[in-house]
């Protein structure tokens, strides 16, 4: 098992490719020992890396702002995942509430964890 301390962004990217190459591996096995040591690391690394300090009032769309604005990810990505851009912009200007389907899409493409967009939050309605 060739495993190292994750320290930069190319290290945290080779550890992400090396765990989804692991995943799903029975619990003992050599695999499976492998992917919870690279899913501890990448915990440790990323908590350290990218700190969100959450409040009641850090909401979903703060965290896709933060997203944007921090973690190098773009509005543009934001409307592929969606299927539109006026989505997008719904969502982002609080317009528009985030759907299940929406939810999980961005976490599986952002690896951003669910529970950070399922709070409530506040959408304002159009006059």
């Amino acid at each position: 098992m060739d495993i190292r301390p994750i320290r930069t962004d190319d290290d945290h990217r080779a550890a992400l490719a090396a765990i989804e190459a692991c995943w799903g591996a029975p619990e003992g096995s050599e695999q499976g020992d492998k992917l919870d040591v690279l899913l501890a690391l990448v915990d440790i690394y990323e908590a350290k890396r990218w700190p969100l300090a959450i409040d009641d009032s850090f909401d979903p769309v703060d965290v896709l702002r933060y997203a944007i604005d921090e973690l190098g990810h773009t509005q543009s990505e934001l409307a592929e995942l969606f299927g539109s851009r006026s989505r997008a912009s719904e969502v982002l200007g609080r317009r528009r509430a985030l759907t299940v389907e929406m939810i999980h899409r961005i976490a599986e493409a952002w690896k951003i964890p669910a529970d950070l967009l399922v709070r409530p939050y506040k959408v304002e309605r159009a006059a």
